[in-house]
């Protein structure tokens, strides 16, 4: 018995897995969207509530990272918040990124599900997020649509601010 763990789940997210994070931030969002270690662990540091990893056979293979904000400026990429704005009015998606091998197996919709409820809790009505890397496919079948119209996206070309109701498709899945 090699006492590795089995098996695929979120879990919340611990200061040592910042190195994985930032590994998994590289391989999937490339030198255009990827963030310093600093960034994430500011992240996890403000509002660990909203920050998580799924594991796969007991690896981290994947995070998401989501926490209260000004829902129609999202914050700046590869950044320190410095700290959560006592007047957020909306609940961020930071980030949810998955390794290819984890995906078509639900670990997206249930982070989404996750992010749903931690929303809700908190009395927010809807979460924003930028879509990159040709990702607002996946959002739009999740119940975002683009925010505003034709005009520059805070991250730039190709990028949307997209945005859907906490509750749009009904109450979150139970955990």
């Amino acid at each position: 018995m090699t006492g590795k763990r089995t098996g695929s789940g979120w879990r919340p997210m611990r200061p040592g897995d910042i190195g994985p994070v930032t590994a998994i931030s590289d391989a999937v969002h490339g030198a255009a969207y990827t963030e310093a270690p600093a960034v994430y662990a500011e992240r996890l540091a403000l509002h660990p509530a909203g920050c998580h990893v799924f594991e796969h056979d007991g690896a981290v293979a994947g995070y998401l990272i989501a926490h209260p904000w000004h829902r129609d400026r999202p914050p700046p990429l590869d950044r320190p918040l410095g700290a959560i704005p006592s007047d957020a009015d909306g609940y961020y998606l930071h980030d949810l990124a998955l390794l290819p091998s984890t995906r078509g197996a639900g670990a997206g919709k249930a982070g989404l599900a996750l992010t749903i409820r931690q929303a809700v809790a908190a009395g927010f009505g809807d979460i924003t997020l930028v879509a990159v890397n040709g990702a607002d496919g996946f959002w739009a079948a999740q119940g975002f649509a683009r925010v505003g119209g034709e005009g520059p996206s805070p991250y730039g070309p190709g990028t949307l601010l997209m945005r859907r109701e906490a509750l749009a498709q009904g109450p979150p899945p139970p955990e």
